[in-house]
C-alpha cells in the first residue's frame, strides 16, 4: 500500500472478474490506485481468493446474518469506512443498497451494469436485449444513487448482437468490455476529472450526456 495513492474498496458477491481487472491495472500502473480491501457478502466468493492472492485485505459480511437490509448496510458501511477509501467500487455486488448507505458514500460510489442504460435495469439484461431484437448490448459505468441502476451514467461500451448470440455468448463479449471501461472510469475519478453534481456526472468540468460517453471515443 502506497500512502500517496488513492484508496479503493471493492465489493463483490461472486467470481470477481471485474475485480481482477482492477487488480491487474493497479499492479501494472495503468490505474494509479491501491485496493485497500475487498469485501464480499458470501464467504465462498471466488473473488476473495483473487484478492488474497494479490495480498489484499479481505472481509466477509454475510447478509444472511443480519435481520434486515439496514442492519447489514450499517455493518458494511462501518467496515468500508475503516479502510478510508477515496472510491468504492461495486463489482458484481448483488445487493440492493439502502438510501442511508448510498448517501454515506455519495459521489464516490461506482457500479457497472451489463446493459446500455437506461435500457434494462435489473436482471437478465442480455436476454432482454436479444428478445427485444436490439442491434447492440453492452455495459454502462454509473454513479450509484438511491434509484436502482439509475445513477448518472459515465461511460458505456456498445457490443454488437450477432445472429445466434445467446445470453451467455453476449455476456462473455460484454464482460471483456467491462474490464476496459470500469477501470477507465475509476482512473478519471482518481485523477479528479470525474465528479458527481446535482444535475449529473461531469468529466473535465463538462456534463456527460445521458447514457454516458461512448467508449469508442477513447479507443
Amino acid at each position: 500500500m502506497t500512502d500517496n495513492k488513492k484508496r479503493l474498496v471493492v465489493l463483490i458477491s461472486g467470481s470477481g472478474s471485474n475485480l481482477q481487472a482492477f487488480i491487474d491495472q493497479c499492479a501494472d500502473g495503468r490505474l494509479d490506485a491501491d485496493i485497500a480491501a475487498v469485501i464480499a457478502n458470501k464467504a465462498g466468493a471466488y473473488g476473495l481468493e483473487r484478492a488474497q492472492n494479490a495480498g489484499i485485505d479481505t472481509a466477509v459480511i454475510d447478509h444472511r446474518n443480519y435481520p434486515d437490509r439496514s442492519t447489514f448496510d450499517a455493518e458494511l458501511a462501518k467496515t468500508i469506512s475503516h479502510y478510508q477509501p477515496d472510491l468504492v467500487i461495486l463489482a458484481g455486488f448483488m445487493r440492493i443498497l439502502t438510501p442511508d448507505f448510498v448517501r454515506r458514500f455519495h459521489g464516490r460510489l461506482l457500479n457497472i451494469h451489463p446493459s446500455l442504460l437506461p435500457k434494462y435495469p435489473g436482471l437478465d439484461t442480455h436476454q432482454r436485449a436479444i428478445d427485444a431484437g436490439d442491434s447492440h448490448g453492452g455495459a454502462t459505468v454509473h454513479f450509484v444513487t438511491e434509484e436502482l441502476d439509475g445513477g448518472p451514467a459515465i461511460i458505456h461500451a456498445p457490443v454488437p448482437i450477432s445472429a445466434g448470440d445467446t445470453a451467455d455468448t453476449l455476456a462473455a463479449k460484454v464482460l471483456k468490455e467491462e474490464h476496459v471501461i470500469y477501470p477507465m472510469a475509476a482512473e478519471w475519478f482518481i485523477q479528479g476529472r470525474l465528479t458527481l453534481h446535482d444535475d449529473g456526472a461531469y468529466l473535465d468540468q463538462q456534463k456527460i450526456p445521458a447514457g454516458g460517453l461512448d467508449k469508442n471515443r477513447f479507443a
